[in-house]
């Protein structure tokens, strides 16, 4: 059995951004929290007891202070996350309404609420940052990544020959080149059918793979694995059920979280030997925290409302059945407010 003797360890790089949240009521202020797939993977396991450590290229302005500040509340570790050259930090504006039926519903904007200009796209990390960061990483459980570029599969690579699980939640396509080697160096490979479900035969494509896992929205997700002689069949899971739909926006991160958390903490040793009876109840696990999150606005809205000796109670009643609205029992701070994007910034008042 692989023993635990110190706080599991991951190196994450792509999408790190500031999410923007304007809520259904126009009355309500604007909140702002670090997102993007990367960036809240990493504070949510930072949240669940592991060290984080992000790989990103936040520079100095109103929105990447805004993202620090809120990942260092989470203890997520900076010290890679202002690689050079910095650049300016991507921001997503979330807005939610509901439709007729009263079912909440969200929209990303790119768009400045203010000035109305494009807002910073996603930059990667560059292969000199890389190559100056690979030294530092040790003791590495997971390895994750959402965006391809050189570097972060360099990276990758890195993590995996120290027996890191290699996690790819790809976003999109992209260049069939890096694709292929990501497909190539994962372990754990996760994606939303309504995106890339012609990535469907992945496992074919790649040995290293051990789990593929297919999301399936409001009726759960299917996945298979490699722990057998051969691979096994697809296996669908249903979702668990919510008991209260405030908002689905960053629920997919929660899964990620909770399946790495029950089933990669000692890295590749660990998946392995848990095998297949591990790989399901992690992912009935992160199932749980994608409903619990539905209870809130924002990706990540209920660490900011619930204590984490109530969270653990409420993930353990949504395992049992116990389907109860879930009620807030703390408030952390939780700023507020729009950040000025880059366009603005130059504005002179």
């Amino acid at each position: 059995m692989i023993t635990l003797v110190e706080r599991p360890r991951v190196f994450g790089t792509g999408l790190i951004a500031l999410d923007l949240v304007l809520g259904p009521d126009p009355q309500s202020p604007v909140r702002s929290w670090a997102g993007g797939t990367c960036g809240n993977v990493l504070s949510i396991l930072a949240y669940l007891g592991w060290d984080a450590f992000p790989i990103a290229r936040l520079n100095g302005d109103p929105a990447s202070n805004r993202v620090r500040a809120d990942m260092s509340q989470w203890g997520v570790h900076l010290e890679f996350a202002s690689c050079g050259p910095t650049t300016h930090t991507p921001i997503i504006i979330q807005k939610l309404r509901r439709d007729r039926d009263g079912k909440p519903k969200h929209r990303f904007s790119w768009s400045c609420l203010k000035c109305g200009q494009g807002l910073p796209a996603y930059k990667p990390v560059t292969i000199a940052a890389a190559e100056a960061i690979a030294p530092s990483m040790d003791r590495v459980s997971v390895f994750f990544l959402d965006r391809l570029s050189t570097a972060g599969l360099s990276l990758a690579k890195k993590a995996a020959n120290q027996g890191a699980v290699v996690v790819f939640e790809p976003s999109g396509k992209g260049s069939e080149k890096l694709m292929s080697q990501a497909i190539g160096l994962a372990h754990i490979v996760k994606y939303a059918d309504q995106r890339l479900a012609d990535l469907g035969g992945v496992m074919d494509a790649s040995a290293s793979i051990l789990v593929e896992v297919q999301t399936l929205g409001e009726h759960g997700l299917k996945y298979r694995h490699r722990f057998g002689r051969s691979r096994s069949n697809w296996i669908h899971v249903n979702a668990v059920p919510a008991p209260w739909l405030a908002d689905s926006c960053g629920s997919g991160d929660w899964c990620t979280a909770g399946l790495l958390a029950k089933a990669a903490a000692g890295g590749l040793a660990s998946l392995r030997e848990g095998g297949a009876a591990q790989i399901y109840d992690a992912l009935r696990y992160g199932q749980a925290l994608a409903t619990w999150n539905c209870s809130f606005e924002g990706a990540r809205g209920g660490m900011y409302a619930v204590a984490r000796d109530a969270f653990d109670e409420q993930i353990k009643a949504l395992l049992n059945g116990h389907f109860a609205k879930i009620e807030c029992s703390a408030r952390e701070k939780e700023p507020e407010g729009l950040v000025e994007c880059p366009s603005c910034s130059t504005v002179q008042h």
